[in-house]
């Protein structure tokens, strides 16, 4: 991975920490995203200590503003010519509905709206830099979601469970479409699942909801470095390349569910998200 430049957002904690260091260990010059500046700032110096790799970066946006995504994207842009790995982790898992600051559902906004902004503000930087690579996180429990335009915002019906499942099938439709318009321009993109992984996705909210979190983890959970295996493997794996508009699971090519793969439904969903993140060009 030496002269590979990679950003890597929600790397602070979880496997979007591992995946870091894994890839730092690689020799890549990675960029650590995080919403909070003393936690970037302090994995970026475990990071360099431990790798011995001196080419980490952090940056800094809150994926609950779209401004702050945009803010995020020009900044990258200012610093860096290139980008070769795109790996869009960053997650949040919430028990009740809340909206972030554009008044969109929050899990909606941070986990699909701020990865499709921030890719597409990107994509014509990895376009030039390519052979590159572009990752989602999903989950397995996208499987179990149905994605209803009428009502993406979730306002008629909620639930925690509903709420993030639906937002990890956007991330794997938005990669399926995205595969599709990336043909012929040397740049792959691909979705994946960690599996239930011990990881603090869901820890804020506190009460019943993180100690369910929390005992499941313990129960079945992965470390981070084991859920991150599929990630790294996607990202740095020569044999996967040219692979492209794929859902991964334990470093092997598996289905994800029908929805995803109907090119009329991707491309709606993509005019759809491209109207909520007012993109001037669907």
């Amino acid at each position: 991975m030496a002269g590979q430049i990679c950003l890597i957002t929600g790397a602070t904690s979880g496997i979007g920490k591992a995946t870091a260091f894994a890839l730092a260990r690689l020799g890549a010059t990675v960029i650590v995203h995080g919403r909070n500046r003393e936690k970037c700032n302090a994995t970026v110096s475990a990071i360099r200590q431990e790798t011995g790799n001196q080419s980490i970066e952090p940056i800094v946006a809150d994926f609950s503003s779209l401004e702050a995504v945009r803010g995020m994207a020009a900044e990258f842009r200012q610093r860096h010519s290139s980008l070769h790995v795109l790996i869009n982790n960053a997650g949040i898992s919430l028990r009740s509905r809340r909206t972030s600051r554009d008044g969109y559902e929050l899990m909606f906004a941070v986990n699909h709206l701020a990865p499709f902004l921030l890719t597409n503000l990107l994509l014509e930087t990895v376009i030039a830099s390519a052979p590159a690579r572009i990752i989602a996180v999903s989950s397995g429990l996208h499987k179990y979601s149905r994605l209803n335009l009428d009502d993406l915002q979730m306002e008629r019906k909620f639930s925690a469970m509903r709420g993030y499942g639906v937002s990890k099938l956007a991330n794997v439709m938005f990669t399926n479409e995205l595969a599709r318009r990336l043909e012929g321009k040397g740049v792959t993109a691909n979705a994946m699942n960690p599996g239930m992984t011990a990881t603090n996705i869901g820890m804020e909210e506190g009460g019943v909801f993180s100690a369910s979190k929390r005992l499941m983890d313990r129960l079945i959970g992965k470390s981070p470095e084991r859920g991150a295996e599929t990630l790294i493997y996607l990202a740095s794996a020569p044999e996967v390349a040219a692979v492209s508009g794929k859902y991964y699971d334990n470093m092997k090519e598996t289905d994800a569910v029908p929805a995803a793969y109907d090119p009329d439904a991707t491309r709606r969903f993509w005019e759809v998200s491209a109207r909520l993140t007012g993109l001037a060009e669907a």
